[in-house]
């Protein structure tokens, strides 16, 4: 049973766990963000990666999403916690307020968004991005720490790294959002698809830029309020991982049963292979003789 946290700015390192060991792991799609921190806090495993790499060395558009979620799926991961920094869409979403959005939407634009390709295609839900019951979790947690806290709402992810031009910032309020950040998509996508428990604590640092009563976002404001939020990310963590655990009753874990469209007869060894943490269940790899492992999976489609 091993839970997983990804620290956004300003949260590159877990306080109180025990046991630390920093591990690498080496995935079919490039080197993660940084080696990953396991410990144990309790009787939980956590698994921690700093999103942008210890000292902070990754940009929004360089992360490499695909390996930092199969990573933590190598690793034996079922659910994922994301920190994540966001700018307020909505005057009652104040700095230093925390969100749990339940709602993604994807802006950016040159971001690789599926483990799938090269031979095998699979077309996951994504009209629940985040975990129902792990966002239930984390709504409690974050509420027993005294903040104000926002369940539900829209994120938006642009592609960065720049911060949003005013005209930008007027035209997605128009469009209903809530929070702006640029670093969930396409790693909820990614979560999706490895049949993870992914839920987002947003941590409200300005207004963006359409606030005409507040300044400019600038990098200041941000790491001023960022370090007052990740205290209390900290702390929220701290009540929420010893809260988390089986038995997983949401769909997150048979997310891939009738995803995959390509028939198992078709699929490129190579893809398969590198595939094998996601598809191997439902999919064995074949046994001697060129013959279907025994014993795990289900039966192939065609």
């Amino acid at each position: 049973m091993k839970i997983g946290v990804i620290g956004g700015s300003g949260l590159y390192e877990l306080d109180g766990l025990a046991g630390i060991a920093w591990v690498r792991v080496k995935t079919p799609f490039g080197d993660p963000s940084d080696h990953y921190c396991t410990g144990r806090l309790g009787e939980r495993t956590v698994v921690f990666l700093p999103r942008h790499g210890r000292g902070h060395r990754v940009m929004p558009s360089e992360l490499n999403s695909r390996a930092n979620i199969y990573g933590f799926k190598a690793l034996g991961v079922e659910w994922v916690i994301s920190i994540s920094a966001v700018g307020s869409m909505r005057e009652e979403i104040r700095p230093l307020d925390l969100v749990i959005p339940d709602q993604l939407f994807d802006w950016t634009r040159r971001r690789v968004s599926s483990f799938f390709g090269d031979g095998i295609v699979a077309h996951v839900g994504m009209a629940d991005p985040v975990c129902p019951d792990l966002a239930d979790r984390l709504e409690k947690a974050a509420r027993t720490t005294g903040a104000t806290v926002h369940r539900g709402g829209t994120y938006l992810c642009i592609e960065g790294p720049q911060f949003s031009t005013k005209g930008e910032s007027r035209i997605y309020r128009r469009w209903g959002v809530d929070v702006i950040g640029m670093t969930n998509m396409p790693e909820a996508k990614l979560a999706r698809e490895a049949e993870l428990c992914y839920a987002t604590l947003a941590l409200v640092t300005d207004y963006d830029v359409w606030h005409e009563s507040e300044e400019a976002v600038s990098v200041e404001a941000v790491v001023a309020n960022l370090l007052k939020n990740v205290a209390t990310a900290k702390e929220v963590l701290r009540r929420l991982i010893p809260e988390v655990g089986p038995p997983r009753r949401c769909q997150c874990p048979s997310l891939l049963r009738n995803a995959v469209i390509t028939n198992p007869n078709a699929f490129p060894s190579r893809t398969q292979k590198a595939l094998g943490p996601l598809l191997d269940k439902y999919f064995p790899p074949a046994g001697p003789g060129g013959k279907p492992a025994k014993g795990k999976g289900r039966d192939s489609r065609g």
